[in-house]
């Protein structure tokens, strides 16, 4: 069960977007915390699109993606189509896979094959142990 000040700081989040003219580009879906943000920004009239992977669309695993969706084959794909779109990105609080995203843009930043900003929304301390790392 995903906690509810989660939640809320995703939906804030994609208002904040939204009213600042923020378009998204995120995973796809519906479901989980990016997609509150997606549904969000939407409803403040800024573009949305989802990059979601095959594997993900076969078995449904997202729900409804709100705006445009492009489909690639990999996760990997996904993340360089984030990159090349994306002007900045930002971590929610989640799991395994978030994490994953979330060290393999930092690493990239780190070779210096983007300078695009990077933060984590820290919703309760969240990721406060990786920020003392």
């Amino acid at each position: 069960m995903v906690k509810t000040s989660y939640v809320k700081a995703a939906h804030r989040l994609g208002e904040v977007l939204g009213k600042r003219g923020i378009n998204l580009i995120y995973r796809g879906g519906s479901l989980g915390l990016m997609g509150c943000v997606s549904i969000a920004v939407a409803m403040h009239g800024r573009r949305v699109l989802g990059i979601v992977p095959l594997a993900f669309t076969e078995k449904n695993l997202i729900g409804k993606t709100c705006g445009k969706k492009l489909k690639v084959a990999t996760m990997h794909e996904r993340l360089l189509k984030m990159m090349e779109f994306g002007d900045a990105f930002i971590a929610l609080p989640g799991g395994f896979g978030t994490l994953e995203e979330l060290f393999q843009i930092v690493f990239w930043a780190q070779l210096n094959i983007h300078q695009k900003p990077i933060g984590v929304l820290n919703v309760n301390g969240f990721f406060d142990g990786l920020l003392s790392f």
